[in-house]
């Protein structure tokens, strides 16, 4: 297993496959997906040879991420080629469900077990203008398609941000009560491209801890190849609440996944400086196998203990899409 130098395990990998994203999220690309780079994206043979060097080094679980992952021509593929890969015991899918309603089946059959959905608002009209997209019927109706066609974990992913959509916590909460989804809520994060945004729409997620222990949600234990939301269920609500909160103390001390860009650079640290390291030259041939297990594990000496969001420090990541999130 990939361990750091301060003792963390690394059995998580988020592997985005694209910059590209089709919606313009107010917290991440208001402006829409801008193309401002020239190398190209890593073609099925690359994402092949990176899945299998990461599982022989101890990764079990891969997440497909963007930008939107599924904008890709060749995402089933990719979905069939990672999931043959020996060792990888999960393959997870970030989506904002844009055509997931009609792919669901044939993703799941490619592979994928595990799907996360973004959806930040319960109103269809705040939806649209949070997204730029009026999709929200269609991805309200992903949700239950994924539940049908046996998704082993079914997620829905939701920015709270203030005056924007905090009211509904509430709603959202209730969202959960007769549904075997994990509703995650994911505190806003500052990123160089949306500082002033960060500044007036930050939620702390202390002040949703707090709602939901009031109304008797309990902690759950926190499984080794987990993600970075702490889990609570409630004995009257079939599905679970997460919180996935970066600026609470030792945040970091769990961090259990590295990401590695659609350009192949590794990134140690989603807000860490200096951008990524890279991978491609040594994924060429099956031949760089060898070379390529040995610069992961060499690379993972740097990353630090914990980054610096508190201060104000938010690395190199311009927004969300860049890496992943």
């Amino acid at each position: 297993m990939l361990t750091d130098g301060h003792g963390r395990q690394f059995p998580y990998l988020r592997l985005s496959l694209t910059d590209v994203c089709n919606f313009r999220c107010s917290y991440c690309l208001p402006d829409g997906y801008r193309c401002d780079r020239g190398d190209s994206e890593l073609t099925l043979a690359e994402i092949t040879r990176l899945a299998r060097a990461f599982a022989t080094l101890g990764t079990r679980k891969i997440r497909l991420t963007g930008g939107e992952p599924t904008v890709r021509r060749d995402f089933t593929d990719i979905a069939r080629a990672i999931s043959a890969s020996t060792g990888i015991r999960t393959l997870a899918l970030t989506t904002n469900g844009y055509r997931l309603a009609q792919n669901a089946h044939a993703w799941r059959d490619a592979g994928i077990d595990a799907i996360n959905i973004s959806l930040d608002s319960l109103d269809a009209k705040r939806f649209a203008r949070i997204t730029g997209h009026d999709r929200h019927a269609e991805v309200l109706a992903s949700i239950d398609t994924c539940l049908d066609a046996g998704y082993r974990a079914v997620k829905v992913n939701t920015v709270l941000m203030r005056g924007v959509n905090d009211d509904e916590l509430e709603r959202f909460i209730d969202f959960s009560k007769a549904r075997p989804v994990s509703l995650r809520f994911i505190e806003l994060m500052e990123t160089s491209d949306r500082r002033a945004f960060f500044r007036e729409h930050h939620v702390a997620s202390t002040t949703i801890r707090e709602r939901l222990l009031a109304r008797g949600w309990l902690p759950c234990v926190r499984l080794p190849d987990a993600g970075p939301a702490q889990e609570f269920a409630h004995p009257d609500h079939t599905g679970r609440i997460g919180l996935i909160a970066p600026y609470s103390k030792d945040f970091c001390t769990s961090c259990n996944r590295l990401r590695v860009s659609s350009r192949g650079e590794l990134h140690l640290c989603l807000f860490g400086e200096g951008g990524g390291l890279s991978l491609r030259e040594l994924l060429a041939g099956d031949d760089q196998h060898d070379a390529l297990v040995a610069r992961i594990r060499a690379l993972l000496t740097g990353k630090q203990a914990a980054h610096q969001l508190h201060t104000g420090e938010v690395g190199s990541t311009r927004h969300l899409a860049q890496i992943g999130g």
